[in-house]
């Protein structure tokens, strides 16, 4: 037999030819050092007649497998730990086309949503853009970066963290620390959050002096809805956009005092009353968490406090039922 090693006798363009194909299939596939390098297989249409496609796809069917069998044993002390699920994670690149959205690709590769929004970092589900490259994890679950930054990864660590004895497992991608939950998916909260139906607090301190609904207005002593909360806090206290949106209004009047709407997706808008200051501009485009104002007592108010209203399709909401504080309410 012909040895195609060092020393050998073979063909060498035969040798040559084997070292190419080995070369090829080795690094065809995504290892646990690649994930960390951030060597991804990029896969360019999604159907099976691309082998990365095909190969994601294996790879999810089997480790699915994995995660619900370990799900169901979780009595049993010799089932798989995260780390065992960790260790079969590979990872793949894929550029979405104008066709594409977050639920659409999540649902052509069997992997929830919040897989892969959590692994590529997604405040929302806005963020997901045509021709920006996005990584695709073939183990569902939730990636948490160790240094949370973004108001749902604020949310995500204020639940899990510190993780509990082998739910999670230490990996990293891109060069970022990320404690993985295999198995685990989005609760109630964080959807509506990644949806855009979910809103953070405004302050950061605060306390709550009136709820929404019918009260009698301290100001007058008429009963009448109050569309809104009212968030008690020292004069000057920072005020936050509630979600990413558009600056639509700026103003004052008797009731409102200064006051700031602004709008969000899906219909919703928030409204930002009593100020002492505004500190952004019309038709501004805010981020969740800037600073836009200050606490005041402006118009029809008997002390500093900002009035917070939800609107939605332009009908107020209780903002209690949408509304999360970071790093855990």
């Amino acid at each position: 037999m012909r040895k195609f090693g060092k020393g050998g006798r073979g063909n060498p363009a035969l040798a040559l030819a084997f070292f190419l194909c080995r070369f090829f299939f080795i690094s065809s596939f995504c290892t646990a050092e690649s994930i960390e390098s951030g060597v991804y297989p990029l896969i360019s249409q999604l159907n099976r007649r691309d082998e990365n496609f095909k190969r994601l796809i294996s790879d999810v069917e089997a480790n699915r497998r994995r995660v619900f069998n370990r799900t169901i044993s979780w009595r049993d002390p010799n089932r798989e730990s995260a780390g065992d699920i960790a260790g079969a994670l590979t990872v793949y690149r894929y550029v979405p086309n104008e066709d594409d959205d977050i639920l659409s690709l999540a649902a052509r590769c069997s992997i929830p949503y919040s897989a892969l929004a959590s692994v590529n970092r997604l405040s929302n589900s806005a963020m997901f853009e045509a021709g920006k490259p996005v990584l695709i994890p073939s183990v569902p679950g939730i990636f948490v970066p160790k240094e949370p930054k973004s108001d749902i990864e604020i949310l995500l660590a204020s639940s899990r963290f510190p993780p509990a004895e082998d739910d999670a497992a230490e990996i990293v991608m891109n060069g970022v620390e990320f404690f993985f939950f295999p198995g685990k998916e989005y609760d109630t909260t964080e959807r509506a959050f990644f949806l855009n139906t979910g809103f953070r607090f405004p302050l950061r301190s605060y306390r709550v002096t009136s709820t929404f609904g019918m009260r009698k207005n301290p100001v007058t002593g008429n009963m009448r809805l109050h569309q809104g909360i009212d968030l008690a806090a020292p004069a000057g206290t920072e005020v936050y956009a509630a979600g990413d949106g558009v600056v639509t209004e700026i103003g004052n009047n008797p009731i409102y005092g200064n006051y700031i709407i602004i709008r969000h997706n899906n219909n919703w808008a928030s409204l930002y009353g009593h100020l002492q200051s505004v500190g952004t501009s019309l038709r501004s485009n805010v981020k969740s968490g800037t600073i836009i104002g200050r606490v005041g007592s402006t118009g029809q108010s008997t002390g500093p406090h900002l009035h917070f209203e939800l609107r939605q399709n332009g009908r107020a909401q209780d903002p209690d039922k949408f509304l999360f504080l970071p790093g855990g309410r």
